[in-house]
């Protein structure tokens, strides 16, 4: 997520609107698979040590940041997935007449959600500092 904000989406906006279209779909086939994987794993161990953990302020802290952490493939697949989809069905050289640039909004959801994921990630290294 950070990668796309500090690069990817910068690069992106940046193009003419056919190629944003052509790396949108070549980004998006790649990050796709591999996010959910990582952000579900994040929530599964969070809720494990939510409940597990040996100190109370700990377990919750990390559930706290489970529920950030799962919120953000919620937003993915609600605001930022349907967009990637429909890019790998777009010809960037013959696009329809009522293409309707995504930047914007897409844009502004995926930094939502990685925000949400640098505040996770905070809150997992607070509460990993009621265990050591």
């Amino acid at each position: 997520m950070l990668g796309t904000q500090l690069g990817g989406f910068p690069y992106m906006a940046s193009l003419p609107v056919n190629r944003y279209v052509y790396a949108h779909a070549f980004l998006g086939q790649r990050y796709d698979p591999t996010m959910p994987i990582c952000l579900i794993g994040t929530v599964v161990l969070d809720a494990v040590l939510a409940i597990t953990a040996p100190d109370p302020t700990a377990q919750i802290l990390f559930a706290v940041a489970g529920f950030l952490a799962a919120t953000t493939p919620v937003i993915a697949v609600v605001k930022n997935a349907p967009v990637n989809r429909w890019m790998r069905t777009l010809d960037p050289d013959d696009l329809p007449a009522d293409f309707k640039d995504p930047r914007p909004e897409w844009g502004a959801w995926n930094s939502r959600r990685s925000w949400i994921t640098l505040l996770a990630l905070a809150v997992n290294c607070t509460a990993l500092g009621f265990l050591l």
